[in-house]
């Protein structure tokens, strides 16, 4: 069913685009814009363009079309594997490697390897994500883990939301963090200026978030931060730093390269991993060896 909207008397002469970014948050001006252009959006029945600027009482009709997934195929791939068992897999997930296959990575990803690898995964993530109980940036490497039958899922993914998972990640930050350990506390959403970013926002907008950091060691003023994750929000830490101000170093949207000493990729790593295996209910503590990058931050 389409959803519509009335423009209001508040709301005339924006965009049509905008004035749909402002009804529905959760989605990004190009994604609304490319819907506009297939004419999934009509403006008082008829189709327009993204640029057609709205009048008090039109009526404005949004219907989105089904995901259309494509079946992730096996690919022989290499992973690095911490721990493994046929309920689960926790790997040591590579810098640069997607996790699961989307518009622009629709192979060499991480499922795509692990299809290949183990043949079968938990069905809850669909025919796109089979197995994949929680996400990594594509340029964060670390523990990554993985879920072989639903039943190992449904307990890891609760495991996850209830916040039971331990979680360690190192960071490099441009400058040195002040006082060197503390605690963030803030929420987060989408960005309201650049909707491909996060961004720390007045509550109660967002999510809040909780991140416990700190510096381990310094170089030439930038420092080893040791990050620990009590909730799972969208590029956290990055902007958790950058809020601090201390960006991490080789971030290509939330710090300025040309102002940073130079770091070969996105400096976050999933350090340590710590879980309750969903069978034995034994405690499953995983630690993903510090990539050379970071070496020469190290103590």
């Amino acid at each position: 069913m389409p959803e519509t909207y009335t423009v209001a008397p508040g709301q005339a002469g924006q965009r049509l685009d905008r004035f749909l970014c402002a009804c529905l948050p959760e989605m990004s001006r190009a994604r609304l814009q490319a819907l506009i252009k297939e004419g999934a959006v009509t403006l008082n029945g008829r189709p327009a363009k993204s640029s057609h600027e709205t009048s008090s009482g039109d009526s404005i009709s949004l219907e989105i079309p089904p995901d259309k997934p494509s079946e992730a195929q096996p690919q022989d791939i290499p992973l690095t594997i911490l721990y493994e068992d046929e309920h689960l897999a926790i790997l040591n997930k590579a810098s640069g490697m997607v996790v699961h296959p989307a518009h622009g990575n629709e192979d060499g990803t991480v499922v795509n390897a692990l299809l290949h690898r183990y043949g079968a995964l938990s069905s809850i993530g669909g025919v796109a994500r089979p197995g994949i109980v929680h996400r990594l940036d594509k340029e964060t490497s670390g523990c990554l883990v993985i879920a072989r039958n639903d039943a190992a899922h449904q307990d890891l993914s609760a495991q996850f939301a209830g916040r039971e998972v331990h979680k360690i990640y190192l960071a490099v930050t441009h400058g040195t963090p002040k006082p060197p350990s503390g605690t963030i506390q803030t929420h987060l959403g989408r960005d309201p200026h650049d909707r491909l970013k996060m961004a720390v926002l007045p509550a109660p907008a967002g999510k809040w978030a909780h991140t416990d950091y700190e510096v381990l060691n310094t170089l030439t003023g930038d420092a080893l931060v040791k990050c620990t994750l009590h909730t799972g929000r969208t590029h956290q830490i990055r902007v958790h730093l950058k809020h601090l101000g201390h960006p991490l170093l080789g971030d290509p949207t939330y710090s300025r390269k040309t102002k940073q000493t130079h770091a070969p990729r996105l400096m976050l790593h999933a350090w340590r991993l710590t879980l309750t295996h969903p069978v034995t209910r034994l405690q499953l503590p995983c630690e993903a060896p510090i990539p050379p990058e970071f070496k020469p931050w190290l103590p």
